[in-house]
């Protein structure tokens, strides 16, 4: 059976319920997702590689968490079971950090991300991640535009950065 997303408006009023195959190839059809910026006690930001069996950019380092939000999901519900399904890790206090968009040839998707300060332990979904590593900003900045990230990270990152939050990040 396949997952129910939340399919949205542009300006993120819900529309329904929409299969997920339905979304990905289909630009049209909005949906929310939402993204958790993991940072350790030193500041330094967990990525995950994500699994040479993804569909899209398989083997690249994308956001410490990442995920669509079911249908009947608030966001935030959907930040915490994600973080516990791919990371191991429950949510104490995540901090909303902004709400973005994506829209690309393949998808559109409204996200609102999140912020958790966590040394771990970390489990990882080993079906959907191939490694988990902490970066230091001056490891992600020299490697910005070198293909190793995904490009949703990258503008991710570009907005965690100029976020009020972003000085967290060492």
């Amino acid at each position: 059976m396949d997952e129910m997303l939340t399919r949205v408006t542009d300006n993120d009023e819900i529309i329904g319920p929409i299969a997920r195959k339905l979304c990905h190839g289909n630009p049209e059809n909005i949906h929310r997702s939402v993204h958790v910026m993991v940072i350790n006690s030193q500041g330094a930001l967990l990525l995950q590689k994500r699994s040479l069996r993804k569909d899209t950019q398989p083997g690249k380092w994308d956001t410490s968490v990442g995920g669509h939000v079911g249908f009947g999901q608030s966001y935030e519900e959907a930040a915490r079971r994600e973080s516990e399904e791919e990371l191991g890790l429950q949510l104490k206090s995540p901090r909303f950090l902004y709400a973005s968009r994506i829209r690309n040839p393949v998808e559109s998707e409204n996200i609102h991300s999140f912020l958790q300060v966590s040394d771990g332990p970390f489990h990882r979904q080993e079906e959907e991640i191939e490694a988990l590593r902490f970066w230091t900003r001056e490891e992600v900045d020299v490697n910005l535009g070198s293909g190793i990230f995904t490009p949703n990270f990258e503008e991710e990152y570009a907005m965690f950065i100029a976020s009020s939050h972003g000085h967290l990040l060492r």
